[in-house]
């Protein structure tokens, strides 16, 4: 009886790990960072994913970007990324995601290794910041866009978010033991990434108003990215998250607030109204998306606005400047977020 008890119990122990493992094979490593439970940390399963965090973390500190480490990593990227000494990036929630991780396993488990990881990790952070305050793509720099001062995909705003709850002790990284030096440094990094973002919102006609995806780090000029990813105003994505991170400032000056209003005055103003994301079959059997026009449809916003005419814009990878979401390519039409509702929760 005994013995049938002990593998009753094994067996409901193994199908327990077997679905937990499954979870894992079908979850994002972001979402492990930020939505699992605290008690979930304490879990052999979450030590095996930090135990991969750990060993791909790059000598400077960084990690590279779009990895499962649940899954165990792409090894050809990891061996590049050493071989050439350039991959570590913010791009994609990269680094800011594992520091995530890093910090919750060691407030569960008290293992020291996780928590030198998590330093090393904000030292990297630190060493990549422009003196002007802004944060590059990818550190060590390359060559091309990638040396732009990057608010596409919140990278910069992801940093200045861990910086900002270091520098100013917030209760979620008490336990890290960390010392007066360190939170100064961090304080300083997140208040140059202020200034940074304040001289890089575009005037037009001598008024604020939006952010792009990328700056120039030295002008502080809007810039392009990609052949898609042009100069432009900024609708749905990073100048939202950028006023999201103005309006958690709890002492605002009143450059932040002019800043806010300005961006919220701009996005009202710029709204796409009676329209609708229609999802539909075209003519080659494929899902498809257009615009179609519709009477009292919630508001939306483009990812591109045309610097000069402030219109929206929609581009293929040959650069074409397009005002018609139809007439770009299928590939790029469905590979990537042209519109948006998203703005519109902010502003209510």
């Amino acid at each position: 009886m005994i013995v049938l008890q002990f593998l009753l119990i094994a067996t409901l122990s193994l199908s327990t790990l077997s679905t937990q493992a499954q979870d894992l094979r079908h979850s994002r490593f972001h979402d492990l960072a930020y939505k699992q439970s605290d008690a979930w940390f304490e879990d052999e399963l979450a030590t095996q994913v930090a135990d991969s965090v750990l060993r791909y973390q790059q000598a400077n500190g960084g990690w590279p970007k779009n990895q499962q480490w649940q899954l165990g990593a792409d090894q050809s990227a990891i061996a590049e990324c050493r071989t050439s000494g350039i991959g570590t990036t913010i791009d994609n929630g990269a680094t800011t995601d594992e520091l995530e991780f890093l910090r919750r396993i060691y407030l569960a488990t008290g293992n020291r290794a996780y928590r030198h990881a998590f330093m090393r990790g904000v030292f990297f952070l630190l060493n990549a910041q422009y003196d002007n305050g802004g944060w590059p793509q990818f550190y060590p720099l390359r060559e091309g866009y990638y040396s732009h001062i990057t608010f596409n995909d919140g990278a910069m705003v992801n940093v200045m978010y861990l910086m900002k709850g270091i520098g100013k002790n917030q209760p979620k990284y008490a336990g890290l033991e960390l010392d007066d030096e360190l939170r100064s440094r961090c304080l300083d990094a997140y208040l140059r990434g202020l200034e940074c973002i304040l001289k890089c919102q575009i005037e037009k006609k001598g008024k604020p108003t939006v952010w792009c995806q990328q700056h120039d780090e030295v002008t502080f000029a809007p810039v392009g990215g990609r052949a898609y990813e042009l100069p432009s105003l900024s609708g749905a994505g990073e100048t939202e998250g950028i006023i999201r991170l103005l309006l958690d400032e709890e002492t605002p000056s009143e450059a932040i607030t002019n800043a806010i209003h300005s961006a919220k005055e701009w996005l009202e103003k710029h709204a796409i109204k009676n329209t609708i994301v229609e999802h539909f079959t075209n003519k080659d059997g494929q899902p498809d998306i257009r615009l179609k026009k519709k009477k009292g449809a919630q508001l939306l916003w483009a990812r591109f606005y045309d610097l000069q005419s402030e219109k929206p814009f929609y581009c293929g990878r040959d650069g074409v400047v397009q005002d018609d979401l139809s007439k770009i390519s299928y590939e790029r039409r469905m590979g990537y977020s042209w519109i948006s509702d998203s703005p519109g929760k902010l502003l209510r």
